[in-house]
């Protein structure tokens, strides 16, 4: 009986290991930790940049990066808003290209 408790926690032991590789591992859908930290990065500057501008500091635009591609979303006021948005974002170094899915209130 004994052997058989341990011989059922061992193969759980060993599930939950594979499981937590599996998770780990970078395909072709997800990020490698340092691509994670690279698109952390560039969605920091490009809040920052977005921030620091005068004539967006009140729209409220969301940034998302994976793999160096942007989308940015949310609200602003005008289409020189959503251009000046889009300018910003793709002058951020890593950038490979930079979605536009604003909307003007």
């Amino acid at each position: 009986m004994s052997h058989d408790i341990i011989r059922r926690s061992a193969l759980a032991l060993l599930l939950v290991s594979t499981l937590a590789f599996a998770a780990c591992a970078s395909g072709p859908r997800r990020e490698g930790s340092g691509e994670y930290v690279d698109d952390t990065m560039i969605t920091t500057k490009i809040k920052a940049a977005v921030f620091n501008d005068a004539s967006l500091k009140s729209a409220e635009i969301n940034v998302e990066t994976f793999k160096g591609r942007v989308q940015l979303s949310g609200f602003v006021g005008s289409q020189a808003d959503i251009q000046r948005a889009l300018e910003l974002a793709g002058q951020v170094p890593g950038v490979k290209s930079v979605v536009n899915d604003m909307k003007l209130k």
